[in-house]
């Protein structure tokens, strides 16, 4: 990446360099393109660092109106890589601690850009990608994927978005069900819950994502900046009443067994 910026103005996506995602500007659109398909553009601390980038670059360029998150292969995304976890994070709180602050700062960047973000999910979302997507404004989704989270049984706490902000987007018990059963939901249940806006074809995806981008780029650009800002307000009061609390909690749990086990029983399992 680039060296530290003289002043708010944006780059070019070449000038970024970014290694993980694909960024690319084409007003009034710019796309985030999680770039890891290898591990289902799983999160590491690189790329967190990059998506937060990204979007203070978009903040910052007034030819953007609209900001598109999406993945590259089969997965949208599938949060935490558990791999890097294992060797890096387990065990070491402190460690950990760290990590949490850069993917705090990505959702930071990415809710708080002013701008309207669209998810484009083209495919499964599980974990951190769940909330990856609930931290953008609206999301479509393909109608062959699915969400799911699976904290409960790989032995993180999904206070990273999830239990902030699935019981103000689905309601309390919708919110239960999906983070205790930790079962699939389909894109066609998903739109039914309001998880997401709607599910289509992947024939049919691209096009919709292209009407909404005309339809939020038209609009006035600092009324739409405020009114996101109150829409905020409910996922702001529950994100920053409990995020500072779960990231000291999840770094003291790496010290633990249950999460040392279930870790290495994932592993174990995916080969």
């Amino acid at each position: 990446m680039s060296p530290e910026p003289d002043a708010p103005r944006p780059a070019s996506p070449d000038e970024l360099a970014f290694e993980r995602i694909v960024y690319t500007k084409e007003p009034p659109r710019a796309t985030i393109r999680l770039n890891r398909p290898e591990v289902l553009n799983a999160f590491d601390f690189r790329m967190l660092r990059e998506i937060a980038r990204a979007c203070e670059d978009a903040s910052w360029d007034d030819e953007i109106r609209v900001v598109v998150v999406t993945g590259t292969g089969r997965a949208f995304c599938v949060g935490a890589d558990l791999k890097a976890w294992s060797a890096d994070l387990v065990g070491r709180p402190g460690e950990y601690w760290k990590w949490f602050g850069a993917f705090k700062d990505m959702h930071d960047r990415l809710r708080e850009l002013g701008k309207p973000t669209l998810a484009r999910i083209q495919g499964i979302a599980v974990g951190g990608g769940n909330e990856l997507q609930l931290a953008c404004d609206l999301a479509v989704m393909v109608d062959d994927a699915f969400i799911r989270h699976v904290g409960p049984e790989h032995g993180s706490v999904p206070a990273g978005g999830a239990t902030q902000w699935l019981p103000i987007t689905v309601g309390d018990r919708r919110a239960r069900e999906i983070l205790f059963l930790c079962e699939q939901i389909s894109a066609q249940q998903a739109a039914a819950w309001g998880l997401v806006n709607y599910a289509v074809t992947v024939g049919e995806l691209d096009a919709k994502v292209d009407e909404l981008v005309e339809k939020l780029a038209a609009k006035l650009p600092q009324t739409v900046r405020y009114t996101k800002q109150q829409l905020n307000w409910w996922r702001d009061l529950a994100w920053h009443e409990t995020v500072g609390h779960a990231r000291d909690w999840l770094a003291l749990s790496m010290l633990g067994d249950e999460a040392k086990d279930a870790i290495r029983a994932f592993l174990e399992r995916s080969g």
